[in-house]
Parts: structure tokens; C-alpha cells; sequence
């Protein structure tokens, strides 16, 4: 530790603003603090202090020293932090300071976090739930993101690990002590019994249709249609601002459009896709597409017709392959005069193609009616959703993987300690495959190459 470089970096928001942090952490932690304010205040006691350049004496600013010894700190080294205004100026002046102290230099993204974890403050998990607490934007993203932050993951899969290894001590006993007297005979049964439990725990855990790692990344909802339907123009309504253009013409949209939305506290993403029907012109072409790829990916389709157009308002519906949820939106009914409105809307009421879709919502996207119930509709979509007893214990991919290793490996030592001859050598190994695979789970074994993709994800004074 003493040959380690002591980093220092704004852990606060870009400047100006009413106050700037300054964060270090390292051997010279100490040293710096003392260098720019004459002395080290008690721990964990904010104190007011002038803050001085030390090379020319010049006072910088009046600021709230703070000192966190080792090990008892955020990253687990000693750690100094400066409350100061947060002007340019007063920034510019105490960083250029403390780079000019010898051992000291600028951290890099998510420098202090990795230290954290690398000195036992954080296991991965927690690291990650870190990064997604700071990008969470709903409610539901920050509250899945600060369980994890304090243990929903790690701690369960630590509780599996140790449960693991008791299954494991038990099997190794088996092998190696088998001539004891004092060893019992059978401990291939408790041990199995174990990894079965086990077995179940996680396949039950996985068994949740992804709903961590979709709330993290939230609900896909494309919308989709025949041109000049009116699909933009709900776009632009769900979004509440002019995301994409308008236009008579059919065809103005070629790409993909998204924009992020909350509903009810969850986090939902809206696509604006191409007017889907045949098409001659390449670049149309291109454009249907990726509209079809992205509708084939979603979590839920709105079909956006024109109601004063319904002789053709499904024939393009063909097109649109996939098992992705349908929901229905007539638009244009303000084309439509009152009574040749409600005659059309009741006889659309009985066509058969409404029979492909769960739910019918007739509109008016350029005059917003109709779309306080589409919009309740989705609200409840992602809800139910999301919305479970449980918190999700997988809430990325990596994750996933490392369960569904587990639970792969645990499979085999029960096959094999349901068989005629069990072979505990084998039983063993599987038994330890599983233990390694949780402990990737939590940065417990090598997980080096994980590492840098996580960290780079996070600001320079995290």
C-alpha cells in the first residue's frame, strides 16, 4: 500500500455549483491534506478550514475538511475530502495543488470504487448496483439498484456459497477420511440433499423472465402501423415534445426513433418506426426493416391505423412477424364526423381483425383524446410487468450466466449422487465448478477481465 499511488478527483457535479467535493484516497492522503490546509482535522469531523496553495502560500478558498483513516473508509485506504465552492476557479486551483504533490495524480473513471472493491469495502455486485443507482432514472430502476447496492445479490449468493461449501467439505471428507471410524459412512446424501436444495433456490431465482436485467434497461414499446397513419404524431404525444418529424407525405420516417420514458415509476423506452408496407425504394426498404426488427424485439407493439382509412387499416399487419404482444390504436377519429364516428367505431367494434389484438384504444393523437386511457394502459403494462413479491436477483446478464453455471453444475453432482455407483470424486468436482461459479458471481474468484468493463462505465470521482 505504501508504494501505491494516492488519486484524487471532483466527486461532485460539473461546476459551477453551490458546493464542489474533492475526494483522495491513498498512502499520501494525509500529507496532501496537510499540505493544503496546515493540519488533519479529527476523523469523520467536518471542519472549517482555509485551503492554501503550498507552493506560493496564496489562500484558495474556505472550505469542510474531512478525514477518514484506513481502514475504516469508503475504499478501505485513507481517505481525505475537501467541501469547497464550487466554482471553476476554486476547482481549477486545488487540483492543479494537489498535482503538484509527489505520489498524487488525478483518478481515473471508477478508480475509487475498484479500490473499494479491491480492499474488501464492495463485492462486484455491489459495485454494479453502485453504477446503476447512479444511472437509474424511475423509481423502480433506484430502488432495484439500492438493494443491490446493499446485499440483495451478494449476500444470497454468499449464503449459497457457504452452503456449498459444507456440501463440498462433506463429499471431500467422504473421499479423503473414508477409513476413519469416526467418519460416518453415508455423507454423500446430505451432501446431495444440499445441492438439490440448492438446485432449486437458483433454477426458482432464474425463473423470472428476466424481469432485473428489463427494468434496468425498461420496457421496449414499439409502434408500428402503415404509413401516414399517425404514428409519429402519437410518438411525439407520448414523449410530450416534437421527438420526430410530421409530415402528410408517407415514408417521412426511414429510421428508428426512441425516447425514455417513466410510467408509474418504471422506466419504459417508445419506438417511432417506419411506415411498414412494400416497398420499391431502397432506403424505404432499409427503413421497414429495421421497423420490423425492432417490433420483433419489443416487449409490446402498438398497432397505429387510421380509422377514416379502414378498408386498408390491416392488410400491412401480415408483415409484422413475431410473438410480440399486439394492442390495437385507431387514430384519426377527430377525421371522423360524430355520427359517422360512432357508426365506424361500432362497426370496427366487430371486425375480425380486432380478435388478433389484447387491447383496441380509438384516438386522436393530434388532439390527445384517447390518450389518458393508452397511456393508463401502458402504465399497468409495465407494472404488472415488473411489479412481483420478490426483488429480481439477476439483474444483468452476467449474472444470469453465473447462476445458470451454478445451477448446471449442481445438476450434475446430483445426477451423479443418484446414481448406481456414485462417483464422489466426480460428485466433488461439479460441487466445486458450482462454488467457483458463484464466487465469479461476486468477485470472490478471478474476475479480472470483468473488471475493466465495469469500472470504465463510471465518472472519474466514483
Amino acid at each position: 500500500m505504501a508504494d501505491r499511488s494516492t488519486i484524487f478527483a471532483l466527486s461532485s457535479g460539473r461546476p459551477p455549483a453551490a458546493i464542489a467535493v474533492v475526494r483522495i484516497s491513498g498512502p499520501r492522503a494525509r500529507l496532501a491534506l496537510e499540505r493544503l490546509t496546515g493540519r488533519v482535522p479529527q476523523p469523520r469531523q467536518a471542519t472549517l478550514l482555509r485551503v492554501q496553495d503550498s507552493a506560493n502560500g496564496e489562500v484558495i478558498d474556505e472550505a469542510l475538511a474531512l478525514w477518514f483513516p484506513a481502514p475504516a473508509s469508503e475504499t478501505g485506504e485513507d481517505v481525505a475530502e475537501l467541501q469547497l465552492h464550487g466554482g471553476h476557479a476554486v476547482i481549477a486551483a486545488v487540483l492543479k495543488a494537489l498535482s503538484a504533490i509527489e505520489g498524487c495524480r488525478m483518478a481515473e473513471p471508477g478508480e475509487f470504487t475498484r479500490r473499494a472493491f479491491e480492499n474488501g469495502k464492495l463485492d462486484l455486485t455491489a459495485v454494479e448496483g453502485l453504477g446503476d443507482l447512479i444511472a437509474a432514472e424511475t423509481a423502480a430502476q433506484r430502488r432495484q439498484a439500492f438493494r443491490q447496492l446493499k446485499g440483495l445479490i451478494g449476500d444470497r449468493a454468499e449464503a449459497w456459497r457457504q452452503r456449498l461449501i459444507h456440501a463440498l467439505a462433506l463429499v471431500e471428507a467422504c473421499i479423503d477420511f473414508s477409513d476413519e471410524a469416526d467418519v460416518p459412512e453415508d455423507l454423500i446424501t446430505p451432501a446431495a440433499k444440499i445441492a438439490r436444495g440448492l438446485r432449486d433456490e437458483i433454477a426458482a431465482a432464474l425463473a423470472d423472465g428476466g424481469r432485473g436485467e428489463r427494468l434496468r434497461d425498461g420496457l421496449v414499446v414499439a409502434i408500428a402501423g402503415p404509413p401516414n397513419a399517425g404514428k409519429s404524431t402519437l410518438f411525439n404525444r407520448l414523449a410530450r415534445r416534437d421527438a420526430a418529424i410530421v409530415s402528410p407525405f408517407a415514408g417521412t420516417t426511414r429510421d428508428v426513433i426512441e425516447v425514455h420514458l417513466e410510467l408509474d415509476g418504471y422506466p419504459v423506452t417508445v419506438l417511432d418506426t417506419a411506415g411498414i408496407r412494400e416497398s420499391a425504394e431502397p432506403v424505404e426498404q432499409e427503413g421497414v426493416r429495421r421497423a420490423r426488427a425492432r417490433a420483433a424485439e419489443a416487449d409490446l407493439v402498438l398497432w397505429v391505423t387510421d380509422i377514416s382509412a379502414v378498408g386498408r387499416a390491416f392488410s400491412e399487419l401480415p408483415l409484422l412477424k413475431g410473438d410480440t404482444p399486439l394492442w390495437l390504436v385507431e387514430n384519426k377519429i377527430d377525421l371522423l364526423e360524430e355520427r359517422a364516428s360512432k357508426r365506424s367505431l361500432a362497426g370496427l367494434c366487430q371486425r375480425p381483425e380486432r380478435d388478433e389484438f389484447k387491447f383496441a384504444f380509438s384516438v386522436s393523437a393530434e388532439r390527445g383524446e384517447g390518450l389518458e386511457a393508452l397511456s393508463g394502459a401502458l402504465a399497468a403494462f409495465a407494472r404488472d410487468s415488473f411489479a412481483t413479491g420478490e426483488a429480481a436477483v439477476a439483474t444483468r446478464a452476467r449474472h444470469r450466466r453465473a447462476l445458470e453455471q451454478t445451477a448446471t453444475a449442481l445438476d450434475r453432482a446430483v445426477a451423479e449422487s443418484t446414481a448406481q455407483s456414485p462417483r464422489e470424486e466426480l460428485i466433488a468436482e461439479e460441487l466445486r465448478h458450482a462454488t467457483w461459479s458463484l464466487g465469479r458471481l461476486t468477485g470472490r474468484v478471478d474476475v479480472e477481465h470483468v473488471l475493466d468493463k465495469i469500472f470504465r462505465d463510471f465518472c472519474i470521482g466514483k
